[in-house]
C-alpha cells in the first residue's frame, strides 16, 4: 500500500493513522523542504515526526470525494491487529427514525463480576475516514489500562451521511451500552463518552444530546484534541504555524462541509452539529480535553474548555507545548506523547472512582 494512497492518508489527519504511515518516506528527499517556521514551533523531539508528516502532505494534494474510497481503504489495510487478550464482541443496535441499524464493538466485556465503568467511544477521522474497527487494538489496551468496558461506534462517514444520521447512530449506542450494562458488567453510574478529533467532536455532541433528551446519565467526557468549530480554518484564520503539522486549515473546512451538507462558517449552520456554536453549556458531565499547543483545534478547544467552565462544568484542560495534531499516536515515546497520555488515563480513573 505504498505510493500516493499512503502519502495521502497522512494529508488527512495524523490520528487516524496512528504511526502506521510514518514509515513510508519513500520519494520525500525529492519534495520541498518542510517550512523551517513551522518546525520552529513544534518541540524538539517532535520534530523527526512532524517534518515527516510535512514531507509526505505535501504529495497529497486538496480533498475530494472522489479520493475518499482510497484513503478509507488505505486506513483500514493500516489498521494494526486486535489484541489477542483482551475479548471483543460485535453487535447491531437499532437506532430507529428511518435508520439502519449500526454496528458496535464491545471490548472487554466481563459480566458476572463487579460492575466496572464503561466508555462509549466515537473514532476519528475529520467525519469522513476512519472506523471503529481500524481502534480496536488502540481500544483494547485502553480498556485494559483502566480496567472498563469499551463500546466504539461503527458510525457512518459523511459525505454519504450528514450530521443528523451519524449524531443518530452515536446516541443509539450510548442507549444500548446503557440499556445493557447488567449484561455487559457496567455500573450505568459511570459512563463516560470519549473520541479523539472528529471523534472527539462527535463525543462532545453526543453530552450535549444526553443532557437533552434526559434519557442516559453521563458520568463524563474525555475530549481528546476535539473537532469542535466549523469556522476554524476558514470564517477564523489562524497564525501559520497552527495546524502546519497534520490536520489543517482546508482539510478542516472539507471535513465540515461533508457533515454538514452545506458550507461551513455561515449564519445558516444548524447548532445541533456543532458544539462550539451551542449556546447553554450548563449542566454537561465534567470534561477532560487535551490537545497540543500547534494543533489546529488548540484555540477552540481552548474556548470551549472555558466556556464550559463559566457554565458550571468542572472542566480540566491540559495544552501540550509545541505537539501537533496525533502527536500522541505517531510519536508515543515522547515525553510529550507520554504526558498526554498519562493525563488522559488519570482523568477517567479519577471520573470513575468518583462516578464522575
Amino acid at each position: 500500500m505504498a505510493g500516493w494512497t499512503r502519502r495521502d492518508m497522512l494529508r488527512t489527519s495524523s490520528a487516524v493513522v496512528a504511526g502506521t504511515m510514518l514509515a513510508d518516506v519513500a520519494g520525500a528527499a525529492a519534495t520541498p523542504q518542510p517550512s523551517r517556521e513551522a518546525l520552529a514551533h513544534v518541540a524538539p523531539e517532535l520534530r523527526p515526526a512532524a517534518r515527516q508528516i510535512m514531507l509526505l502532505s505535501t504529495q497529497g494534494g486538496p480533498f475530494t470525494d472522489a479520493k475518499l474510497p482510497k484513503l478509507r481503504a488505505t486506513g483500514a489495510a493500516g489498521a494494526q491487529p486486535p489484541l489477542a487478550d483482551i475479548p471483543v464482541q460485535v453487535r447491531q443496535v437499532v437506532v430507529g427514525r428511518g435508520q439502519p441499524d449500526v454496528t458496535v464493538y464491545v471490548v472487554n466485556a466481563r459480566p458476572g463480576g463487579p460492575a466496572r465503568p464503561a466508555i462509549l467511544h466515537t473514532h476519528g477521522g475529520g467525519f469522513i475516514v476512519g472506523s471503529a474497527k481500524q481502534e480496536l487494538a488502540y481500544l483494547q489496551q485502553l480498556a485494559k489500562d483502566i480496567d472498563c468496558v469499551i463500546v466504539t461506534v461503527e458510525y457512518r462517514l459523511a459525505p454519504e451521511t450528514r450530521y443528523t444520521g451519524s449524531i443518530e447512530e452515536n446516541y443509539a449506542g450510548l442507549r444500548w451500552l446503557h440499556a445493557q450494562a447488567a449484561m455487559l458488567g457496567v455500573d450505568r453510574s459511570r459512563i463516560a463518552v470519549m473520541g479523539e478529533s472528529a471523534g472527539g467532536g462527535h463525543a462532545a455532541l453526543l453530552a450535549i444530546v444526553a443532557r437533552d433528551r434526559g434519557e442516559v446519565p453521563v458520568a463524563f467526557q474525555s475530549l481528546i484534541y476535539p473537532m469542535l468549530d466549523d469556522r476554524t480554518g476558514g470564517a477564523v484564520r489562524l497564525p501559520p504555524f497552527i495546524g502546519a503539522v497534520g490536520w489543517d486549515g482546508p482539510a478542516n473546512q472539507y471535513g465540515w462541509r461533508s457533515f454538514l451538507g452545506m458550507a461551513p462558517g455561515t449564519a445558516q449552520v444548524p447548532s445541533a452539529a456543532v458544539p462550539a456554536r451551542v449556546a447553554d453549556l450548563r449542566r454537561l458531565p465534567p470534561a477532560f480535553i487535551a490537545v497540543g499547543g500547534v494543533d489546529l483545534f488548540a484555540p477552540e478547544d481552548m474556548t470551549y474548555a472555558r466556556r464550559l467552565t463559566e457554565s458550571g462544568v468542572a472542566t480540566e484542560f491540559l495544552l501540550v507545548p509545541g505537539a501537533f495534531h496525533g502527536f500522541d499516536r505517531v510519536a508515543p515515546e515522547t515525553p510529550q506523547a507520554q504526558q498526554f497520555t498519562h493525563a488522559k488515563l488519570a482523568a477517567l480513573r479519577g471520573a470513575f472512582a468518583t462516578g464522575g
